[in-house]
């Protein structure tokens, strides 16, 4: 999942974690550095390196593990799986790698991308849904396989660096969801990074998931013009006829700029949102494509 900051990234991954569960898939939910509040939307404890049960296996056999990956417990995990378990707990202490992630430009990155193309290559989930950075920093975390590529001439980074880009490259184990809102700005980003994302690093697209969007209401503009109301009401419609406007003329943007199936989910109108509300938006994402 990428989109701009702002935009539900994080409620639309557990949005499809949860709709793919409902269809009978066990899924493992990711988020990275620990950043975002995806535990919470499913009132669970904080998500640690090791998979946290988010929704117990249904009657259709789906399930939702969560899990949060950081490039550090990614590194000692690699090592762990290479026979140099014995050292990573004096190198954990000794704080080396730390020191190796961040002199190592890219490491980070690459080293969360490899743990969750682990993930998905071993079987251990029918889908692996990953509440990735932000627009911008999602492309340079793509990125960073092809860059370690070729700085590289050999080794373990080279192979895990070759390993990642074709991962990425194979649309049936890979794909990018871009998620915005019908606003000005989050359809410009999104637009340019949808491009971005499919020239520059190759990756497939998925369905766009167009968030917060509201119902037309049919002869609001007419009521209101017909209707004495007072005041504060008379301000609330003509807030709704200027955003339904604005959001109207954005879908026709992206209906134009980006030729990717739709998925159109509501604005949800609360300050917190819980399980219940990812329900509710889980029953909208499986609803179909606009």
């Amino acid at each position: 999942m990428a989109g701009k900051g702002g935009v539900g990234k994080t409620t639309v991954g557990a949005t499809v974690a949860v709709a793919a569960a409902r269809a009978g898939a066990k899924v493992q939910l990711i988020e990275l550095e620990g950043q975002s509040q995806l535990a919470a939307l499913f009132g669970a404890p904080e998500m640690r390196f090791e998979p946290t049960t988010l929704i117990e296996r249904n009657d259709a056999g789906g399930s939702v593990l969560g899990r949060r990956i950081t490039p550090d417990e990614a590194l000692m995990d690699y090592l762990g799986a290479h026979g140099l378990d014995r050292f990573t707990d004096r190198l954990s202490v000794t704080g080396i790698i730390d020191v190796v992630t961040t002199a190592a430009v890219g490491l980070r990155d690459l080293m969360a991308l490899g743990k969750i193309r682990q993930i998905a290559d071993r079987g251990e989930a029918d889908l692996v849904v990953v509440d990735g950075p932000a627009a911008g920093h999602a492309i340079s975390f793509l990125r960073t396989p092809a860059g370690l590529a070729r700085a590289s001439l050999g080794g373990p980074v080279h192979s895990q660096a070759e390993a990642a880009m074709e991962f990425l490259a194979d649309e049936s184990r890979c794909r990018v969801q871009l998620v915005c809102v019908p606003e000005v700005t989050p359809v410009t980003e999104c637009i340019d990074t949808a491009y971005a994302l499919e020239d520059e690093i190759g990756v497939a697209l998925a369905p766009l998931v167009v968030n917060q969007t509201v119902a037309q209401l049919k002869g609001l503009v007419t009521a209101g013009r017909a209707t004495s109301l007072p005041p504060s009401a008379e301000a609330v419609v003509e807030r709704r006829i200027a955003s339904t406007r604005i959001q109207k003329a954005q879908l026709q943007r992206l209906n134009e700029g980006l030729p990717l199936p739709q998925i159109h989910l509501p604005h949800i109108l609360s300050a917190r949102l819980d399980r219940h509300h990812i329900n509710t938006l889980a029953d909208a994402y499986a609803g179909g494509f606009k």
